[in-house]
């Protein structure tokens, strides 16, 4: 590691309060869990209720028709720290952003960690930054104008949330299992230092415990942590295929509807129904970007590797099954 990468990553301690790392990619699992939950007749009008206080529709021009079924869709999932604290201040960072693009008639998500970090064009600004910045220059409207840009595909969805429903979604579960990749020590999400603490090796974890692991970042990269999100995502949707409770599903609705933001209706949400029945033939892929450390004007960025990024382009692309009619139009 360069001494420059250590200087960073030590500034970024002191900022830590301000930039937790929040576990968001768990949302399409409580989505198919909505989906079959609104089944059980007891639950269905608790569910629509909770859900449609979670809608909140943005006014933006669509690359495309939606779609009104989850078939060959994305959804970009948004991580943020909507602290009261930081409500005073407006809209703040995104502290992790994650792609999911779906296609039902194959079975499969993928699944693109995207760095916080990642030096990218903001449109409407005309800058270049750090797309993280997205969020704060103009919310999710423009967060999803960026990752639109970036990737040259259409988002038809949108999924903010908070730490608060990962917490309580993973207790609802009654925890869930991974290997822990190496013993650590991390705050809670009180910020109470080395209250967490985990040992190496595969155990069962509980919300609080599994926000530590998705949010550490002593002894790797962003990029090893994305991989540690897409391995608690994966936990999240076996267990998740598993539960037949009808406590466990109020529960985890309840954790949802108190803590998400989203333009996906609630009968869309219930068409997830089919990707939870399929269990564990979904073919989930992991993707990430690759790129290096980079300094412009003595400021850290994540410059991301262009030819490495066209060929995760084209696979989004042929995911969506995109032809060059219905792609985005714009480029950096």
């Amino acid at each position: 590691m360069s001494i420059d990468r250590q200087s960073y990553k030590k500034s970024q301690k002191k900022k830590k309060k301000w930039r937790r790392i929040w576990f968001w990619i768990l949302t399409p699992i409580l989505l198919l869990l909505v989906g079959a939950g609104v089944y059980a007749g007891t639950l269905y009008h608790k569910a629509e209720s909770v859900m449609n206080k979670s809608y909140k529709p943005i006014d933006r021009d669509s690359a495309r028709a939606k779609p009104l079924t989850i078939d060959k869709t994305s959804i970009l999932f948004i991580g943020v720290d909507d602290s009261e604290k930081r409500k005073k201040n407006g809209p703040g960072r995104s502290d992790a952003l994650m792609l999911a693009t779906f296609n039902k008639t194959e079975k499969s998500v993928k699944l693109l960690s995207i760095p916080r970090d990642s030096y990218v064009h903001i449109p409407e600004k005309n800058i270049y930054t750090k797309i993280n910045h997205a969020h704060a220059y103009g919310g999710v409207k423009l967060t999803l104008e960026t990752v639109e840009e970036l990737l040259d595909i259409p988002v038809d969805y949108y999924v903010k949330m908070n730490f608060n429903a990962f917490i309580d979604v993973v207790d609802a579960l009654d925890g869930i299992t991974v290997d822990v990749p190496y013993t650590f020590s991390e705050q809670d999400s009180k910020d109470h230092p080395k209250a967490i603490t985990l040992e190496k090796g595969v155990q069962t974890l509980n919300g609080e415990q599994a926000l530590a692991l998705a949010r550490t970042r002593k002894k790797d990269s962003d990029i090893q942590r994305g991989q540690r999100q897409q391995q608690i995502l994966k936990a999240i949707m076996t267990k998740a295929a598993s539960v037949k409770s009808l406590a466990n599903y109020a529960d985890v609705m309840n954790a949802v509807g108190k803590n998400m933001e989203t333009d996906l209706t609630f009968d869309q949400m219930k068409s997830f129904l089919g990707y939870l029945q399929a269990g564990n033939s979904l073919n989930i892929e992991t993707l990430s970007l690759a790129g290096s450390d980079s300094y412009i004007d003595g400021i850290y960025y994540y410059q991301l590797d262009q030819a490495k990024l066209a060929e995760t382009k084209q696979i989004l692309q042929n995911q969506l099954q995109l032809t060059n009619n219905n792609t985005t139009s714009t480029t950096n």
